[in-house]
């Protein structure tokens, strides 16, 4: 009995101890507030980056057509954990729906913005987004070329003035696509159509379905979903940047 007793005592210090060691292990994180320039207007953005000294690759991140909630800081922080310098730019500030042409110079002006920073690698900076920001993907990824790669979550590739789809001669960075087939306002067939036209295009391009997800299925009220579906989700984006990008997470 008292071997079977000091083994419950050693278990119970161990789960004691398991999450403290987990969380020592964690990449320190430095985020807060910033502004981006474009056209001389003043854009609230928030920025995290890895606590070292770099340089690192660097994402612009497009929030969804609801703004920059919450969830996405948290999603920001938790990429810069992985050895990226983030930048979620409030894209929405001054219009709701802004045009295509006023987001293209947001996004080169936030490319800009991260290529001085000491802590960036200029040549090795990725786009991702959300509902409008994964159009934004698929629409920007093809015409700015500094862009090196592009996860576009939940897009619509054939909405808009011009339609994404129609620019995919132009595409050479490497995309990937992640989407779910309950996703009423951007239907999975047009994306299954979309990934039709970037193979006969011979375009570089992954796709990833969630068998049940719904639009815009990262976030729930607001905040980043924690569950299986969003963490593999969210590890497929890290991932993808990692090979594309070349990123290591920080010790």
């Amino acid at each position: 009995m008292k071997s079977k007793f000091v083994g419950i005592i050693v278990l119970l210090v161990c789960l004691a101890v398991m999450p403290l060691m987990a969380s020592a292990q964690k990449t320190e994180v430095q985020a807060g507030d910033v502004e981006v320039i474009s056209s001389d207007q003043a854009y609230p953005s928030y920025l995290a980056a890895p606590g070292g000294e770099g340089p690192y690759p660097a994402v612009v991140l497009i929030h969804s057509f609801r703004g920059l909630e919450e969830g996405y800081r948290t999603m920001t922080d938790q990429l810069a954990s992985e050895g990226f310098v983030v930048l979620s730019i409030g894209w929405q500030t001054f219009e709701q729906q802004p045009s295509d042409d006023t987001m293209k110079q947001l996004v080169e002006d936030s490319i800009a913005f991260l290529s001085e920073r000491g802590d960036v690698d200029a040549e090795r900076i990725g786009l991702t987004g959300f509902c409008a920001g994964g159009r934004y993907t698929m629409l920007l990824l093809p015409q700015i070329q500094s862009l090196k790669a592009g996860v576009a979550w939940y897009g619509f590739p054939y909405n808009g003035d011009t339609a994404a789809a129609s620019l995919i001669d132009q595409l050479t960075a490497p995309m990937l696509i992640i989407h779910g087939t309950e996703d009423q306002p951007s239907p999975i067939n047009e994306i299954y159509e979309y990934a039709t036209e970037l193979q006969s295009a011979n375009a570089v391009f992954e796709l990833k379905v969630y068998s049940g997800e719904p639009h815009g299925f990262m976030l729930a009220n607001g905040q980043l979903r924690d569950d299986d579906v969003a963490q593999d989700a969210f590890n497929e984006m890290a991932d993808f940047f990692k090979r594309k990008l070349g990123a290591e997470t920080p010790a």
